[in-house]
């Protein structure tokens, strides 16, 4: 069976140089040792998009993955040095893919504080390297893509018939602090306002921004895809769509029809059973693709998890690689 994961990262060492990159050396700060679990080579795994890899990828059973940039770059100050870390980036990683074609496909890096720029170079990368998509890090600066100014994207996205992959983020540090923040450790704080809690319904909450805020129906064929099984939007799913009717929301469709047909659930990470089950009973195995969330995660997991679904072969085959391939026309 043929596996595609969708959600595997990597950095480049000029990323690593620029500010922010800091917060990927390990044991610098609270929020890192969380990171010092999985290894002290996640680093060296990040940077690797080669053989090594791709070794790791044929001991765990993985034919494909679809490579993303693992961090936002809203610490980059100025639009010029933003767009040039951004083309280093993606030249990077269409040299990746040019070396290994039948292993490796990318999602581009965007500068998304300059929509437009954003959208040229989301454009760039489709014609010119035949990239997937795009992966945006949640908000920008405490700016959620349901603001206009960020409909550019979407618009050249829709014109492209490429998906948009949007990654959780930490919330901004205002709701951290008002959130977040309690009678426990830093630590504590770290893990519950990302990882833990945090970000998962963070990325959930973005997701009901667009739809409420109108993206989707000024792009329709706009299609984007959230990770970790939803973020915790099936469970929540009969829910929303009980609450939010078309009366009160004034959208052209239910709202229900937008996480079903303008949205795609991946894995990352979340090898879990039931919640599985609850997302393939909301929305059905045409949405549902696989990940790893590669180096965070293990490849040899989440090929262990996919083996052990309890759904058809059918549908594991359209979960394993088959919606991936009509997604991206790969």
């Amino acid at each position: 069976m043929r596996t595609i994961t969708l959600e595997e990262h990597f950095l480049t060492q000029a990323s690593l140089d620029a500010p922010g990159g800091e917060m990927f050396q390990m044991g610098r700060g609270a929020a890192q040792s969380a990171l010092m679990r999985l290894g002290a080579n996640l680093v060296a795994q990040l940077l690797d998009i080669g053989d090594q890899r791709i070794s790791e990828m044929d001991a765990a059973g993985i034919d494909v993955q679809v490579l993303s940039f693992t961090r936002g770059l809203d610490a980059v100050q100025g639009d010029d040095e933003a767009v040039k870390l951004v083309r280093e980036i993606n030249d990077r990683l269409a040299a990746a893919v040019d070396r290994h074609p039948d292993r490796f496909a990318g999602f581009a890096t965007l500068p998304t504080l300059s929509p437009e720029r954003a959208a040229d170079e989301l454009e760039r990368t489709v014609r010119e390297y035949g990239f997937k998509g795009a992966m945006i890090h949640g908000h920008a600066r405490g700016r959620y893509l349901d603001d206009e100014f960020f409909w550019p994207i979407f618009a050249r996205a829709q014109e492209l018939e490429v998906p948009i992959y949007i990654h959780p983020a930490p919330p901004p540090q205002a709701v951290v602090q008002a959130s977040f923040v309690g009678n426990f450790t830093k630590e504590v704080t770290a893990l519950l306002s990302t990882g833990g809690w945090g970000w998962h319904v963070e990325t959930g909450l973005h997701v009901l921004r667009l739809i409420l805020g109108g993206a989707f129906d000024r792009h329709p064929k706009l299609q984007i895809v959230v990770g970790h099984l939803g973020e915790a939007l099936p469970f929540m799913m009969s829910r929303i769509e009980r609450v939010f009717p078309q009366e009160v929301t004034q959208l052209s469709r239910p709202i229900g029809n937008y996480l079903r047909e303008n949205v795609h659930y991946t894995f990352g990470g979340f090898n879990y059973t039931p919640a599985f089950l609850d997302l393939l009973l909301q929305v059905g195995s045409d949405r549902i693709m696989f990940s790893a969330d590669y180096p965070y995660a293990s490849m040899a997991d989440a090929r262990g998890f996919l083996e052990r679904l309890p759904v058809s072969p059918q549908d594991k085959e359209r979960i394993a690689h088959g919606n991936a391939e009509r997604l991206l026309r790969i």
